[in-house]
């Protein structure tokens, strides 16, 4: 995909992540919605369609949910709406086709609303709805589920370089620390290093050698952003461009792929950097998807922060920690942040806005300038990286 020239986010909204009870997925939605709008300084009228990324796959009863943000907005009547899903890639997808829109001409405003309500059914219906963005025929038929996918991942890395049990669980005692610094996130409480690395009654495995300290949370929640065009931005209040934008996909099966190596993350991070004209060390911070510990080290190999089987490396150097050269999810991440699967997307690139107009208060990374966002469908299936820079 080509690098985006003219698209900037110039208004975004966030509600909290977590077991959201008072809150339908139409109440979700139309929080945001009034939230990013009025943030953005332009009227609901000025927007010419909508986009929502929502997996639901049985989540809640409305599978025909394109047209909510609408019932929130009436000025938004008339306009073209679309439901987006692409696993959990669901929100990415949501804004990239806003963003084709705008460089078409069919657009010059956009609306993209992410957003999940998962929590009004079982945990056990909760890991069979996921489990269908798996490769269903070979996967989910055969009772696998998205823990025991990427346990098998994690077994796979451990064969080839060795057991990194203690990498995973400082993963998730940085993720977890962070977390506690962002308003937002389901789980502001720390975990040390030793409770996320011992087998205990409180982190019991999960499966293979992933602990519950290990795997992402299930959440409600939304974030929104309102996209425009190059000629909308001397009205914006504040704008970041979306630099360089890539999706790739991969064959569904891991049957017909090394999942050890990320590869479809890594042809997405090398696309988005090679069309914004940057490396991987000129970024300010990333955020990325953490949906497992293993994931977020095979994804510092991915991006380039490290060779293949020396991810720990990036941990052990203080690189990707608070403070470090490219922090990576300062937020939390899906670990602490919380997960609920169409918002992952939007609330990317939401905090990343944030952090880059110097507004993400406790999160804030000192003097951020260029960011990287990662989100990830299924188990490196569908594959999304943005560059963001401030311009206004």
């Amino acid at each position: 995909m080509r690098s985006n020239i003219g698209v900037s986010i110039v208004g975004w909204a966030h509600s909290p992540f977590g077991r959201l009870a008072d809150m339908d997925l139409e109440a979700l939605i139309a929080t945001v919605c009034h939230e990013a709008i009025d943030h953005s300084g332009f009227e609901a009228e000025r927007v010419d369609g909508v986009w929502l990324g929502n997996l639901n796959g049985g989540f809640v009863p409305e599978i025909f949910c394109s047209s909510l943000p609408i019932n929130a907005e009436p000025g938004l009547r008339w306009k073209p709406a679309t439901r987006l899903e692409n696993a959990c890639a669901s929100g990415a997808a949501a804004i990239y086709a806003a963003c084709d829109a705008i460089e078409a001409g069919r657009a010059r405003i956009a609306l993209v609303v992410g957003a999940e309500k998962m929590t009004a059914v079982s945990g056990d219906e909760v890991t069979r709805i996921l489990g269908s963005a798996s490769y269903v025929k070979e996967e989910a038929a055969l009772g696998k589920t998205f823990p025991s996918i990427f346990g098998e991942i994690a077994s796979g890395y451990f064969e080839r370089y060795g057991d990194h049990s203690a990498t995973l669980a400082q993963i998730a005692a940085k993720n977890h620390a962070n977390g506690v610094s962002n308003p937002w996130a389901q789980m502001r409480k720390a975990l040390d290093f030793e409770f996320c690395n011992t087998v205990s009654e409180k982190n019991p495995l999960i499966a293979g050698p992933l602990r519950k300290t290990d795997c992402s949370l299930v959440s409600d929640g939304a974030a929104a952003l309102i996209l425009a065009a190059a000629d909308v931005l001397p009205d914006a209040r504040q704008a970041v461009r979306i630099r360089a934008r890539a999706q790739v996909n991969d064959f569904l099966p891991l049957s017909r792929r090394d999942a050890v190596t990320f590869e479809g993350p890594r042809r997405a991070w090398q696309g988005a950097l090679r069309d914004a004209g940057c490396r991987i060390g000129d970024l300010s911070f990333a955020e990325i998807h953490d949906c497992f510990t293993i994931a977020e080290l095979l994804t510092y190999e991915a991006m380039g922060l490290a060779p293949e089987g020396k991810g720990a490396d990036a941990l052990a150097e203080g690189t990707v920690r608070r403070g470090g050269r490219l922090p990576v999810n300062v937020s939390g991440g899906l670990k602490a942040k919380g997960h609920p699967i169409g918002a992952t997307g939007v609330s990317m690139h939401a905090i990343c806005a944030m952090q880059l107009t110097g507004i993400a208060g406790d999160m804030q990374v000192p003097g951020a300038e260029l960011a990287g966002v990662f989100n990830m469908g299924g188990a490196a299936v569908a594959n999304y990286v943005s560059i963001l820079e401030r311009v206004k």
